[in-house]
């Protein structure tokens, strides 16, 4: 089993910053990528951010010079991955599931973290 554990959501004004963190355990094969989607109300999920195990890093344009994600870090058998929220915009308001692309035993898998509100107020 694979835990991904989120913190670090909240309420924020407009132009504030928050910091997400995603912390992975268990028995992970090889990390391929972790990232974060966020879904808003009567929206479909869609990818934020995404690092690969290799400290490559994508955004989608609308965060872009705004979020930046950090690489994975690896320390007491935990796998953490950082998302730093700059200007915060009233668009931003989402919740924030954490994934990791793993590759698994016998192919590859994605594993979801439980997801972490974000409030953006105007």
């Amino acid at each position: 089993q694979v835990q991904l554990v989120e913190s670090g959501g909240g309420l924020v004004q407009a132009g504030g910053s928050l910091r997400l963190s995603c912390a992975a355990s268990g028995s992970i094969f090889g990390i391929i990528a972790m990232g974060w989607y966020r879904q808003a109300p009567g929206k479909q999920r869609e990818l934020v951010a995404t690092v690969t195990s290799g400290g490559t890093a994508n955004y989608v344009d609308s965060v872009r010079g705004r979020f930046v994600i950090s690489p994975i870090s690896r320390d007491n058998a935990k796998n953490t991955v950082y998302l730093q929220m700059n200007s915060l915009k009233s668009e931003d308001t989402a919740v924030y599931f954490c994934y990791l692309n793993d590759r698994g035993y016998t192919g590859t898998r994605i594993y979801w973290g439980q997801g972490t509100q974000v409030t953006v107020s105007s």
